[in-house]
């Protein structure tokens, strides 16, 4: 069966043994910011429904990224979004916390894949063959498709968390450490929603 390209991006199924098994692609969002959790997304894309304009997440603006998510769950084979949590980060560190929620969204998957591709130079602990792509986010569409879901669901929640947290700004940096949000957080001091083994929250928290 042919594959169609998006946006240039190699057929998700470039790597499986066999040309119509499912293969997923991995990718999580949220790993630098100081506040939330972080969240993965699989994806096992739909070769029969093509979806055009895929790429990583961090190159499309917001409303393409809004346009994107909902035809990637609307025509995906599977798809799952998943996360781990404040304290699994701070308990865990963030590499390992991030792999617990890619490997999450993969256990989640209501089809099993045959391969999982992820993004990134390390595979989660799963039991499917699992490949790491360096910059797969740019060249594979399942994990274009993954970065586009963990991107939108992660500022989702952080714009629900802003409805909680309003003196904070996280609707507009999403808990990313900018020079407004470290002044925030001076200025209001740290609520459970911070990351407490991040060094800016640490040195508050220290200095308190």
């Amino acid at each position: 069966m042919a594959r169609r390209r998006s946006a240039g991006l190699t057929p998700d199924l470039f790597s499986s043994p066999v040309a119509d098994s499912p293969v997923c692609g991995v990718d999580e969002a949220g790993r630098g910011p100081l506040a939330g959790p972080v969240v993965a997304a699989a994806v096992i894309l739909d070769p029969a429904r093509p979806i055009e304009g895929l790429n990583d997440s961090k190159k499309l603006s917001e409303k393409a990224r809004d346009l994107l998510a909902p035809l990637i769950r609307e025509r995906a084979i599977a798809w799952c979004v998943a996360e781990a949590s404040v304290e699994e980060i701070d308990r865990l560190n963030i590499l390992h916390a991030t792999m617990l929620a890619m490997k999450r969204a993969v256990d989640g998957l209501a089809v099993v894949p045959v391969k999982v591709l992820v993004d990134g130079n390390r595979c989660p602990p799963v039991t499917l063959p699992c490949e790491a792509i360096v910059k797969g986010d740019a060249t594979v569409a399942a994990i274009a498709a993954a970065s586009i879901l963990a991107k939108t669901a992660r500022d989702a929640l952080m714009l629900e968390l802003h409805e909680r947290y309003p003196q904070y700004g996280l609707d507009r940096h999403k808990g990313y450490p900018t020079a407004a949000h470290l002044e925030a957080l001076r200025a209001h001091g740290v609520v459970p929603i911070y990351r407490r083994s991040f060094g800016p929250v640490r040195a508050l928290l220290e200095r308190s």
